[in-house]
């Protein structure tokens, strides 16, 4: 994991700057080097001066992908929504394990699920914190925001010490299968900031411990199972598969 530093500049108000060093555990720096944080047009962007065709990179519910599948979904008919069961129920609990930019969680939200958004890696957390704290004053996002809640901790020691919920989602980074220079520029980006997720595997055993209806795993088509378990069931997205463990019916 590369150390990220927060960029001091007149749009980073004094106060939520060190509001987010005290969460999320972040230095700043007065001239941006490599990856770096900083304010862009009020919301909370992480960019690298080493990449110079690498957009920025922020949570942002209300556009681009998350308001596409918001507004033009598949709705519960999407693979994400048969695989946690809300086809079936609208209201679950679900805890979000492995949240990274919060795309998933933010479409079972939007869907009704109560949703508990884990991130171990700083930067992506406060990326995280940054896009609800945006989405909680947008009337349109707003009701589905406030049905998502962040905690900045590894998956396990989520696992261990939450209270039961109806479905455990888990989504871990998986190697990219391309050579870098094809793989999409987020997630190249993704894979120098944050690192793949060498535990994952121990992550299936204390899932299934604490989910009361079942475990879902988002997976790469190509991918094998976590932890080398076959699932109850699974559903084929479009680029994804979710092997779903299922420990009593919704």
């Amino acid at each position: 994991m590369l150390p990220i530093s927060l960029l001091q500049s007149a749009e980073l108000n004094a106060d939520y700057c060190q509001h987010l060093q005290q969460q999320f555990g972040l230095t700043t720096l007065t001239e941006p080097v490599g990856w770096y944080l900083s304010m862009q047009q009020g919301a909370l962007v992480l960019q690298s001066t080493e990449l110079a065709k690498q957009g920025a990179i922020l949570v942002d519910f209300a556009s681009g992908a998350s308001r596409y599948r918001r507004q033009h979904g598949g709705g519960k008919s999407e693979a994400i929504a048969k695989a946690v069961g809300l086809n079936k129920k609208s209201q679950l609990s679900v805890l979000d394990a492995t949240a990274g930019l919060g795309r998933d969680a933010f479409v079972l939200a939007s869907l009704g699920a109560t949703v508990t958004l884990v991130e171990r890696n700083p930067v992506v957390a406060a990326l995280l914190a940054d896009g609800l704290r945006r989405a909680a004053a947008d009337p349109k996002l707003s009701a589905v925001a406030a049905r998502m809640q962040l905690r900045h901790c590894p998956a396990l020691q989520a696992l261990t010490s939450s209270a039961a919920v109806d479905v455990v989602f888990l989504d871990p980074m998986f190697p990219a299968r391309e050579k870098s220079a094809q793989v999409k520029k987020e997630m190249r980006a993704f894979h120098e900031v944050v690192g793949s997720d060498d535990d994952a595997d121990s992550l299936l055993a204390p899932a299934l411990q604490l989910a009361q209806k079942r475990v879902v795993v988002k997976r790469p088509g190509y991918a094998s199972w976590l932890a080398n378990q076959a699932p109850t069931m699974a559903v084929t997205g479009k680029n994804n598969r979710f092997d779903v463990y299922v420990k009593a019916a919704i």
